[in-house]
């Protein structure tokens, strides 16, 4: 049900038409809804057929996302969308704005005269929408059969719309493994994906070793859920990815027959991305390319007089146990003898999951540097939780 009429909601609204129409928006994301099924809204501006349009993205609590877009009557068809969500935050070339709207009516919006004051002044008539189709080039071209198969791409190799953010990540992903070829065998890599989900990353590997780089490779990608293993097994078979194996079992209790050259996983939950990195530290693979998820251990363990002042606002809360929970794994990593580092991913436009970890086994390890290590491991530990036993602490 429409909330009561709103100034602030109106004048929003209106501006966001105005970046829109000015080609000035990057997006609108709108997040605590009315409806219970709901997590979030993403608008972003798109051309559709040549023109101006608006790609309504809804993320429901089934873990699915539905996709609407929007080619006129811009204004009456966002109008439900703005008056069913009590925060708004609106991103543009020339400044960012943000309503809020508490349980008991009283609305904030932070930066909107600024930003509408910048409207008319900004030389805004040159102002053009970055093409979806940039002349940067890619390591896929689009045409791959597997990229078909995935349905990232259509049957002419054209990417889909909606996978454009997809692809972007998997082509970034290959330059990450372009960038670390050399510490791995020039003739075959054993390759293990784990928490491979639908296994975008685990193909696309695959494809790169096998197919540009004509070395061989015996790939394994190991996950819980049943039918996304039968379904990309049955991909790889229609497509003559011949050894890529994909197999149902907890990482936790799954062994590694073969050395592990390379360990790659994305965007594995929580906790679960502890157990990837330690599986493959712990069995010496040469190289380790995570793409860490959601973070919740440490904000649900974290008690640390020290930092109070930030963990008593729960979303300043939430980026500190993001940025130190990878910080303590990485620290890991070093004790378990790997050169490391914290690497973007991705645009964070296109997910704010973006940060990729990156471990490269030493060939020498100083003993007596190792012991220093391991002390302050534990002292971080203790700082950040107190002597809570988690899955951090050392064997």
């Amino acid at each position: 049900m429409k909330r009561i009429k709103s100034e602030k909601i109106d004048s929003l609204l209106e501006l966001f038409c105005q970046l829109f129409e000015k080609k000035l928006l990057k997006k609108a994301v709108f997040s605590k809804p009315d409806s219970t099924d709901e997590i979030k809204i993403v608008i972003t501006p798109k051309e559709i057929g040549a023109k101006p349009a608006l790609q309504v993205e809804t993320f429901s609590k089934d873990n699915k996302a539905y996709h609407l877009n929007i080619r006129d009557s811009f204004f009456e068809q966002c109008e439900p969308i703005f008056y069913s969500h009590s925060q708004i935050n609106i991103i543009s070339t020339i400044g960012d704005c943000q309503y809020m709207s508490s349980k008991s009516g009283k609305e904030s919006l932070v930066g909107f005269d600024k930003l509408k004051k910048k409207i008319s002044i900004e030389n805004v008539e040159k102002a053009k929408y970055e093409k979806n189709n940039k002349s940067k080039k890619y390591i896929l071209s689009g045409k791959e059969e597997f990229l078909k198969k995935l349905g990232i791409s259509d049957e002419n190799g054209r990417i889909r719309d909606k996978m454009q953010a997809k692809y972007r990540q998997i082509n970034k992903f290959l330059e990450h493994i372009k960038s670390i070829e050399a510490y791995l065998p020039s003739d075959f890599v054993n390759v293990y994906d784990l928490c491979c989900g639908k296994s975008y990353l685990s193909f696309a590997v695959y494809y790169y070793f096998k197919f540009i780089k004509n070395i061989g490779i015996s790939m394994k990608c190991v996950d819980l859920k049943e039918d996304v293993i039968e379904y990309c097994s049955n991909v790889a078979r229609r497509i003559g990815f011949d050894n890529m194996e994909f197999v149902c079992a907890n990482i936790n209790d799954y062994t590694m027959n073969d050395e592990p050259h390379l360990v790659i996983s994305l965007h594995a939950c929580d906790i679960a991305t502890d157990i990837v990195l330690n599986k493959a530290s712990e069995n010496g693979a040469r190289v380790i390319l995570s793409t860490p998820c959601c973070h919740h251990m440490l904000n649900h363990e974290i008690s640390c007089e020290g930092l109070e002042f930030i963990t008593k606002h729960s979303m300043l809360r939430q980026k500190l146990c993001d940025a130190a929970t990878d910080a303590v794994r990485l620290l890991r990593l070093v004790i378990m003898g790997y050169d490391v580092s914290a690497l973007e991913l991705i645009d964070p436009e296109d997910t704010p999951k973006n940060i990729i970890l990156r471990a490269i086994k030493k060939k020498n390890i100083n003993n007596k540097s190792l012991e220093s290590l391991k002390a302050e491991y534990k002292r971080i530990c203790q700082f950040l939780v107190g002597d809570k036993e988690t899955i951090w602490d050392l064997k």
